[in-house]
């Protein structure tokens, strides 16, 4: 009699777990997952990945617990974007976040998956949403669009190298937004009387005929930057150095591999901020009816060992406004 009532516990028991593992699987399926399009490489964008992780983690969505993060890292190669986009899409991920053309490779990818950007140059112009205000589509996010960014790096290149008047500007002529930045850094040169000698690049194995392809000794170089340009920034910066030329950047991690200063905008901020549309795309709102927003932080780096390496004295009253300073 014993034994029977042991067998009918038993078969009791693994009943209920037969009719509960369904309902696990199907919670752990429910679990919604982003797809998170790398342009660089995980060590190059730690800071800025970290932020978004903690800003959802902040929100309430804690990664593995009741939210999913895909990663993918394209490792400055844009050809890779589409590739990873459609495995997003075949992976059936609830929103994709990624930045700079990496937005438009996901967009012509699949009309129909929520896409947030933490970066994009000119969403408007580059064909990404309709208007800012009202973007219409599966698309939205943080545009990097700012009054005069070129401008104000050049003038800043000219408080801390006052004799500046051949500038050298490093532009991956494969990448849009580059080619669009390249066009402002000219019409601001050509206003402040500087003249420019662009050093075109598409692929890594560029960059260093770049440099020796500048026979003219330029005063410092303007690197216009994009996922190819961060991605190698360390060998960017040692050959800068070793041509003695002083560099402008538009992020802070360039600074932190060497480069002399950035000026732009504070982009573990966007990356936080792209944390809030994940946020609200994964309870509800349509990306359509979420306004594409402008950066509110800027920050000036400037790296003071590389300073010193090239001889330059840093004027006080620069120092007085720097948000960060390396050392």
């Amino acid at each position: 009699m014993a034994s029977y009532i042991e067998r009918r516990k038993f078969l009791a028991t693994l009943g209920g777990a037969a009719a509960a593992w369904p309902l696990a699987a199907r919670a752990q399926q429910a679990m919604p997952a982003v797809g998170y399009l790398g342009t660089t490489t995980p060590s190059t964008a730690g800071q800025l990945t970290a932020a978004f992780v903690q800003r959802l983690r902040d929100l309430g969505w804690i990664e593995s617990r009741n939210v999913k993060i895909e990663y993918r890292w394209a490792e400055g190669r844009s050809e890779r974007f589409a590739e990873i986009a459609a495995e997003f899409v075949r992976l059936k991920v609830d929103v994709i976040v990624t930045s700079g053309a990496a937005v438009l490779a996901a967009k012509q990818t699949t009309s129909v998956i929520p896409i947030v950007f933490a970066a994009a140059s000119d969403p408007v112009g580059g064909g990404l949403v309709a208007s800012l205000v009202r973007p219409g589509g599966n698309v939205t996010g943080l545009s990097l669009q700012a009054t005069d960014l070129a401008g104000k790096r050049l003038e800043v290149l000219r408080e801390v190298i006052p004799d500046l008047r051949r500038l050298a500007m490093m532009a991956n002529a494969g990448y849009p937004a580059a080619v669009l930045e390249e066009s402002e850094v000219q019409a601001a040169a050509h206003t402040l009387g500087l003249e420019v000698a662009t050093l075109e690049i598409r692929q890594a194995e560029d960059i260093a005929p770049a440099f020796e392809a500048l026979q003219a000794r330029a005063d410092a170089l303007y690197v216009v930057s994009e996922p190819l340009v961060n991605t190698y920034r360390i060998r960017v910066n040692n050959l800068a150095l070793g041509a003695r030329l002083p560099t402008m950047h538009g992020f802070r991690e360039l600074v932190e591999a060497g480069g002399l200063m950035s000026y732009g905008p504070n982009f573990p901020d966007l990356y936080r901020r792209a944390a809030d549309y994940v946020d609200k795309i994964l309870r509800g709102a349509k990306p359509a009816e979420l306004p594409v927003e402008q950066p509110t932080k800027f920050d000036l780096v400037i790296n003071l060992t590389t300073a010193k390496i090239l001889g330059i004295t840093v004027p006080p009253t620069l120092l007085a406004r720097v948000d960060e300073v390396i050392e």
